[in-house]
């Protein structure tokens, strides 16, 4: 599996807030230590969503390999039983026909 921009970018940061972090402990530098804990935040929130990105990008890959085998098994069913198929296509048509077709309206008992 690749790592995406935001994924590298996102590593990147963190390593340079753990150094800039270091530095800053050394150094006896307080702004600069919250300032590379504050890059390993950022950093850490970036790597996440591009794992996100990841995961919906082989979610999305998952869907289309699906779809495609199950419309090569209607396309194979189709072709190797050809009145089957057309007698099931009949079958649902008529069904939605009836679901969606308006009902009458009651007749009066006195009407002709």
């Amino acid at each position: 599996m690749t790592m995406n921009q935001d994924r590298v970018a996102g590593t990147v940061r963190t390593v340079s807030g753990k150094v800039q972090e270091g530095l800053g402990k050394v150094a006896g530098d307080a702004s600069n230590e919250v300032a590379g804990v504050m890059n390993q935040a950022a950093g850490a929130v970036q790597d996440a969503y591009g794992k996100t990105v990841d995961a919906a990008a082989e979610g999305a890959k998952q869907v289309k390999d699906v779809a495609v085998k199950g419309g090569d098994l209607v396309r194979h069913f189709i072709e190797d039983q050809p009145y089957t198929a057309a007698a099931m296509a009949l079958g649902i048509g008529v069904a939605i026909g009836m679901a969606l077709s308006p009902k009458p309206a009651p007749r009066s008992r006195w009407e002709w």
